[in-house]
């Protein structure tokens, strides 16, 4: 119990500190490769701080829990947009930039819908992992195209460094990230059940929370820094990787049959999620951004998701 508690502090600690230099050597690189901060977001930041659900999934399906790595991929979409965002929306207002977001958004809806007409026969085959994953490199192609430039919007907050100094920090801080993120896993899991709580309650809430904290970090270091489009655009960034590149691993091993409540529960609220996002986004545009209230919302509405798994669970 005391190695757990141990744990949880110290991978906290880590998490903030390897964020707060991730997002430093992320800034400089964009800075360094003529790159806008809504593209490092939605490429380099949202591909590394994906990776946690990348290697969740992938254990999940080798030890023959495929059910998990699905769960854990539309689990961590929901955290990222109700969870992350409001709670960085509450930490700093995040002003929208429409031009930039014009191609992100739809995109990540376009994408939502892919996912779940692949999902609708209930059941994710290696058909289905290829038709994501070919989706995810031609929306990597689409994004690089007409997208190489931009500026910040506060480039005296962006730290002086080097392309070599600048790249070892986004390496060094995005490893960092990941490893922190599953030592403070490691030690809520066992505190959990130190407590008694059921192994589907940690999946459910401890699994999908700890595989976003990566996201959660790096979104809220990104807003205090004023890299706003680094917070909105790694959120966006990680829930399309998540759907195509982590969805589809359980389909690589076996043809996975989903259970009843990925379609009939978590999916229909993570698109509908999803499309709240999209739609706060074009009503607040005349404001200009989302606010703290928006972020209450967003965060309520996960505590709320939360309570529906209780209550599902307990059925």
């Amino acid at each position: 119990m005391l190695y757990s508690a141990l744990a949880l502090v110290f991978g906290l600690g880590l998490l903030v500190w390897s964020a707060d230099r991730f997002i430093d050597g992320a800034a400089a690189t964009a800075r360094n490769m003529g790159m806008s901060p809504l593209l490092i977001g939605m490429t380099i930041i949202s591909i590394g701080t994906s990776a946690p659900e990348i290697l969740v999934s992938g254990i999940a399906s080798l030890e023959g829990n495929p059910g998990l790595a699905v769960g854990n991929a539309i689990g961590s979409n929901i955290a990222n947009i109700a969870l992350v965002l409001g709670i960085t929306a509450l930490v700093a207002p995040l002003p929208i930039n429409m031009k930039l977001m014009k191609k992100e958004i739809p995109l990540l809806l376009g994408v939502t819908l892919i996912a779940g007409a692949v999902m609708l026969d209930g059941e994710l085959s290696l058909m289905d992992a290829f038709i994501l994953v070919g989706c995810l490199v031609l929306s990597l192609l689409w994004l690089f195209k007409g997208d190489g430039e931009g500026e910040f919007d506060h480039p005296e907050d962006i730290p002086q460094m080097d392309s070599k100094k600048a790249w070892f920090w986004l390496v060094v801080g995005l490893l960092l990230l990941i490893a922190s993120s599953r030592i403070l896993v490691w030690g809520a899991v066992n505190i959990a059940q130190h407590f008694g709580v059921s192994d589907l309650v940690i999946g459910l809430t401890i699994v999908a929370i700890g595989t976003s904290l990566p996201e959660l970090a790096a979104s809220v270091a990104s807003a205090l820094k004023n890299h706003h489009e680094i917070a909105l655009g790694n959120v966006v960034g990680s829930n399309i990787f998540n759907l195509l590149a982590v969805l589809p691993v359980p389909g690589f091993f076996a043809t996975t049959v989903l259970e009843g409540d990925v379609m009939s529960r978590d999916y229909p609220i993570m698109a509908g999620i999803t499309f709240l996002l999209a739609a706060l986004i074009i009503l607040m545009r005349k404001k200009g951004r989302i606010s703290r209230g928006e972020g209450g919302l967003l965060a309520a509405i996960y505590v709320g998701y939360l309570y529906l798994i209780y209550l599902s669970a307990l059925a």
